[in-house]
């Protein structure tokens, strides 16, 4: 089974992802996380994704494909896996139908999450990230229990480079200009699935998942 992601970064794509991986079995993979992994090692291809990253723009097609077939190739995946970040244009999206179509497979489901960008613009800023474990918290909707510290593992928590307020508009104007109008392309195909995650009609990332699921049943 692989399922796409959809939605604006800081959506929550992340969060329901991490909650689908448990119920079905299958990982979770987030563009971003490998994206920082190749920089933080300083791989070559790490050195060309810091360049598009900082500055809040879209990765170029070949080095994403480049990555993701890789990440289907390992054994984890033989199952099917969800897919956090990627794809982001539709010319991704027709590449990866056929990198799938070779290995007799095809995308089951497009979980679009819609979020009011007010709302996203909150979560980034005020975003925090465990240098340890990774756990993701908010100082002001999921603050830690000690400032600064992950109620986890007590690990260091720290603010990334691109979640500034003017980075995440960028990417906000970047999303909808590159990556939203793969709603209408997998609306044809008859994956999509549209829901919405806001905090502030408390419709949290639990029901969403859980939403999810049970369509998934109905498939």
């Amino acid at each position: 089974m692989i399922i796409i992601m959809l939605g604006a970064p800081a959506s929550g794509k992340g969060s329901v992802a991490e909650i689908l991986t448990k119920e079905l079995n299958i990982p979770a993979v987030s563009s971003g996380d490998i994206f920082r992994k190749h920089i933080s090692e300083e791989t070559e291809i790490g050195k060309k994704l810091k360049e598009y990253v900082t500055k809040g723009e879209l990765v170029p097609d070949s080095i994403v494909l480049e990555m993701l077939e890789a990440r289907l190739n390992e054994e984890d995946a033989k199952n099917g896996l969800i897919l956090d970040g990627f794809v982001r244009t539709i010319p991704q999206a027709e590449a990866l139908d056929k990198m799938l179509e070779a290995r007799n497979q095809k995308i089951d489901l497009v979980v679009n999450l819609e979020t009011s960008d007010e709302e996203i613009l909150e979560r980034v800023v005020n975003r925090r990230i465990c240098k340890n474990c990774k756990a993701v918290y908010n100082t002001v909707l999921h603050p830690s229990a000690v400032k600064g510290k992950c109620d986890k593992c007590g690990g260091e928590l720290y603010q990334r480079d691109d979640d500034t307020l003017e980075r995440a508009k960028n990417r906000l104007e970047v999303y909808y200009k590159e990556t939203a109008p793969l709603q209408e392309y997998y609306e044809k195909t008859g994956a999509l699935y549209t829901t919405t995650l806001s905090v502030k009609i408390n419709r949290m990332k639990d029901e969403v998942a859980h939403d999810v699921i049970e369509y998934l049943k109905t498939k």
